[in-house]
């Protein structure tokens, strides 16, 4: 008989636990639903009053907006393009100094290849021009 209550004690919790969780989902989604419903009605009320402005202002918007668009596009550009430089640099550096960055171990596998495929290239050619040296000897 004590070896029953401890059992039903633990489903028990496992069962306030799995309604809490249940609760908190219910909740959470639905005042995510909620908002979401407003955001859009929102937006919807909000193009309905701006759209006869932008008709009307549209020669002026639509430039204005391209321009926008093209300076800030640049601008994220070059930032990421920066970003990219300074963590190649940053690579670079940890990898000059021995300090095994990420990755360091594959492009050394991939140099060690490619230097394996250059001296097997290499071998090749001074076979085949060996070859070709005892085919002119024999031909003349």
């Amino acid at each position: 008989m004590s070896q029953i209550q401890p059992v039903r004690h633990e489903q028990n919790q496992q069962l306030s636990r799995q309604v809490a969780k249940t609760t908190t989902a219910v909740t959470v989604g639905g005042s995510l639903m909620v908002l979401s419903g407003l955001t859009l009605a929102v937006t919807v009320i909000g193009l309905v009053v701006a759209t006869p402005l932008l008709v009307i202002f549209s020669p002026v918007l639509v430039p204005a907006a391209i321009t926008i668009f093209m300076i800030l596009g640049g601008l994220l550009a070059a930032t990421a393009f920066g970003a990219t430089a300074t963590f190649v640099f940053y690579w670079m550096y940890r990898y000059t100094t021995g300090k095994h960055p990420i990755g360091a171990d594959k492009l050394d596998y991939a140099r060690d290849r490619l230097a394996h495929a250059a001296h097997d290239i290499k071998e090749k050619a001074e076979q085949l021009g060996h070859q070709a040296q005892q085919q002119v000897k024999t031909t003349t």
